[in-house]
């Protein structure tokens, strides 16, 4: 299998030479997803919001490529406040509490831009059963 790229059509991917996810034979890696609204192009005030796109567009680019979250292996997540914990914990198990991947969350001083509030990145593993 050849190597594929996935694109949300965001402008950032050309500008900075990326792209939402790679997908290399069984594996599929997800760049660093932040929590725009990429129909508007805007990002919510809240991490809870912020958190819920980032699934959205990170679940958009691994179906587009043959993936599904139930694929995912590995997730890091990467928050501007330890206060917010919570809240991310809360949709990451609405969305991955049954799939259960290893986990790594960062806090960190601060993202690209300072409305972002979280950015998560996976790698998910095509299941062959």
């Amino acid at each position: 299998m050849s190597r594929r790229l996935i694109s949300t059509g965001s402008p950032f991917e050309k500008t900075a030479g990326y792209s939402r996810a790679v997908i290399d034979g069984d594996f599929a890696f997800v760049s660093g997803t932040t929590g725009y609204d990429y129909a508007t192009m805007t990002m919510p005030a809240d991490v809870t919001s912020q958190t819920r796109n980032c699934f959205k567009t990170i679940e958009a680019a691994l179906k587009e490529g043959g993936f599904a979250l139930a694929d995912i292996v590995r997730a890091t997540y990467y928050v501007t406040d330890a206060k917010d914990a919570d809240a991310v914990f809360a949709i990451c198990g609405e969305n991955l509490g049954e799939i259960r991947p290893a986990a790594t969350l960062l806090v960190v001083a601060q993202l690209l831009k300072s409305e972002m509030k979280i950015e998560i990145e996976v790698t998910a593993k095509r299941r062959t059963a």
